[in-house]
Formats: structure tokens, C-alpha cells, sequence
């Protein structure tokens, strides 16, 4: 199984995202490749400050991620394909329309709001530490829904 994280710039949230679940994913011993990008990513990039000093307070490590762009990321090898928002999703299923069966937004795949009023993880680019502290526990309870929803299928 083979699950990328999509956000903007593959800094923040997908950076976050990639790195909570390589853990879960290492801890569980679950065979799971897991991938991010951006939309609209510098490819090289490192994550953000904040993102790296908040994955720190949960035991992860992401001082050396690099950006990729969505453009040069394996996406049509994915089996998941799961979005910050919902503006991601449009995007990606508007540049990769035979992908569209795969692509959600992390709220919608695990359902975790059911109103379906907001589905999108805000961008803590460019606010204080605590904005991320919000986003990144936001993500991580996603993708505990995540990685227990996947590793049940099958």
C-alpha cells in the first residue's frame, strides 16, 4: 500500500502528516510506503520551523525533509492519495482526473466530520507555534484514523 499526504507546499501540513505516520506506520510494523508533495512546492525545500519543532514534541523527526512537487512525485503509483483540503482535492483530481477514485481529504477518508461542513486542515504557514501545535494535533488524530482504517482492509 502506497498513501501520499498533498498539501501546499510540503512544508507544513504534509510534512507533518508524512512524518506522524512513518511512525505509527514503523511502530505497527505495517507495510506501508508513505509519500507527500505540494501543489505548489519548491522540490528541495525543508519543512518549516514550527512544523519541525512541534513534530519533536511527538517523538518525530522531520529536520530533514525535502519538499516535492506534486509534478515531479510518484502520485500515479499511489494507492491514497489524501489532501489538506478540499481545494486540494479539486486541484489534483483536475491535473490527475484517472486518479480521482484515490483522492480525499484526510477529514473525509476517515469521516471524521460528518456534516461535511469542514473538511480542510487550515495552513499554519506564517502563524505562531501554537497555530501549529492546533494543526498538527488536528492531523495526528487523522492519521490514527488513517493508518487504523488501512491496516483493517487488509
Amino acid at each position: 500500500m502506497k498513501i501520499m499526504f498533498v498539501c501546499t507546499g510540503n512544508t507544513c501540513r504534509s510534512a507533518m502528516a508524512d512524518g506522524l505516520a512513518k511512525k505509527i506506520i514503523k511502530e505497527k510494523n505495517l507495510n506501508i510506503q508513505v509519500y507527500s508533495a505540494g501543489t505548489f512546492a519548491m522540490t528541495g525545500e525543508h519543512a518549516s520551523y514550527n512544523s519541525v519543532a512541534i513534530m519533536k514534541e511527538y517523538d518525530v523527526d522531520i529536520a530533514l525533509h525535502k519538499a516535492t512537487n506534486i509534478e515531479e512525485s510518484n502520485i500515479q503509483n499511489m494507492d491514497l492519495i489524501l489532501c489538506a483540503t478540499k481545494n486540494h482535492k479539486s486541484e489534483l483530481i483536475s491535473r490527475y482526473n484517472n486518479l480521482k477514485e484515490k483522492i480525499y481529504t484526510m477529514k473525509e477518508y476517515v469521516e471524521l466530520d460528518n456534516n461535511q461542513t469542514d473538511m480542510d486542515i487550515k495552513d499554519p504557514w506564517g502563524y505562531n507555534i501554537n497555530t501549529f501545535r492546533i494543526c498538527a494535533a488536528e492531523i495526528s488524530l487523522c492519521i490514527d484514523k488513517i493508518i487504523e482504517k488501512i491496516s483493517t482492509k487488509g
